[in-house]
């Protein structure tokens, strides 16, 4: 007789499997036979009929313009052509074709009338496309972070719910053209397959495969009152959580922030592997995903339990909140730093950190007479500067600060 309940031998079952299945996605999507997934190209149609396949074989239904699919037209940035020569000559725009990409939307085969969103973007950058931060020949990036680490999240999430009985409908959206701009998401917000003012959340998986000790990040805790009570009561997994207000931020649930959507970020952080290809399915914390995973389905089955889900805008939304900097040190901020400064995660070869002797690690506390005492602090700094121009910069080393003299490009 069953009383509806998991044992702990079932519960680690489970475990077990979703370890098996999540470890086989990211290790398909970030495999040469991808080659690197970039929007356009013949990898993002391998990836994408793919993740058509698992999402068919678990049984959920195509929710896409064509079949599971909607597809979208981007311009890439034209380069700069040289017309003419010697002192005469003038710089013009090459003409650019405009690139194809898709979509890969499916649903819960029992709809509701009102919806919850699961996204994660699929795309990657190919052989090294204009984001690439590596230096040499060109190379397959095969993105196992970025993101075969949140495909495999929500492709497990999918194979969870799909013989499950919610009250909301749930949409799994692998989207495209995020690397160029958030592509995919936007043309789904502009011509939605399921009505907007019907979906009540939007949850983001992007880059949640290097999970390091119990820290998770989360963006968006601000467009919604509720999200950080709600996220505190499905923390069985202990999370130590780096929120973050801002509904605007470099990946696709900004797109339906900006619809009016409460909408969160997950994300487990930066590395010196961002964007090159040393980015592989070895790195990857699998059991990270497997908790991070675990904590998320818990929120889900939460917020399927609501009548709304009250929407706020955050702060940040105007533009001119933001600061607009002209200089570059050249390094990748630690995200997950909750002290004070910056925390350098990766420096960039050549530029301006690297050059001056910063390596990962240091925390930039002073530029010049600014004080750092967060991100928003720092960038605000950045915008103060020219390039060429020296600054003097204090860092913390080894529980030290040292000086050490920054030309700015």
């Amino acid at each position: 007789m069953s009383f509806g309940f998991i044992s702990c031998n079932d519960s680690e079952t489970l475990t077990m499997r979703g370890s098996k299945r999540i470890n086989a996605h990211v290790k398909a999507l970030a495999s040469d036979a991808m080659q690197g997934r970039e929007t356009g190209e013949e990898g993002e149609a391998i990836a994408s009929a793919w993740i058509d396949s698992v999402f068919a074989s678990q049984g959920l239904s195509a929710r896409g313009e064509v079949g599971a699919f909607q597809n979208f037209e981007y311009k890439p940035h034209p380069p700069m052509q040289m017309h003419g020569h010697g002192d005469s000559a003038s710089m013009g725009m090459a003409l650019v074709q405009a690139i194809t990409g898709k979509n890969v939307l499916y649903a819960l085969p029992l709809e509701k009338k009102r919806w919850g969103v699961i996204g994660a973007h699929y795309d990657h950058l190919g052989y090294g496309d204009e984001n690439s931060l590596f230096r040499g020949e060109p190379e397959i990036h095969n993105g196992a972070d970025d993101n075969a680490s949140g495909v495999a999240g929500m492709l497990e999430l999918s194979e969870r719910f799909a013989q499950s009985k919610q009250n909301k409908s749930l949409l799994f959206a692998a989207f495209s053209g995020e690397e160029k701009g958030l592509w995919g998401s936007n043309q789904f917000c502009k011509s939605p397959t399921v009505p907007l003012d019907s979906i009540d959340y939007m949850i983001n998986f992007d880059m949640i495969g290097r999970l390091r000790g119990d820290t998770l990040a989360v963006y968006g805790t601000g467009t919604s009152p509720r999200w950080m009570e709600l996220l505190e009561e499905c923390n069985d997994e202990r999370f130590i959580f780096v929120p973050s207000e801002s509904g605007v931020g470099p990946s696709d649930h900004t797109s339906f922030y900006l619809e009016g959507i409460p909408a969160l970020h997950f994300f487990t952080g930066q590395h010196p592997d961002y964007h090159k290809p040393s980015d592989t399915a070895d790195k990857i914390n699998v059991e990270g995903i497997v908790r991070i995973v675990n904590f998320v389905e818990r929120l889900i089955q939460r917020l399927n339990e609501q009548e709304d889900w009250p929407f706020t805008a955050t702060k940040d939304q105007d533009e001119e909140s933001t600061p607009r900097f002209k200089v570059t040190l050249g390094v990748i901020p630690d995200y997950l730093f909750s002290g004070v400064g910056m925390r350098i995660d990766g420096v960039s070869e050549g530029r301006p950190a690297a050059l001056a002797g910063l390596i990962r690690g240091d925390v930039v506390k002073r530029i010049d007479t600014v004080l750092v005492t967060d991100m928003m602090s720092y960038m605000t700094a950045l915008s103060l500067f020219e390039a060429g121009s020296e600054s003097d910069v204090i860092i913390e080393r080894g529980g030290d600060e040292i000086q050490m003299s920054v030309i700015w490009d």
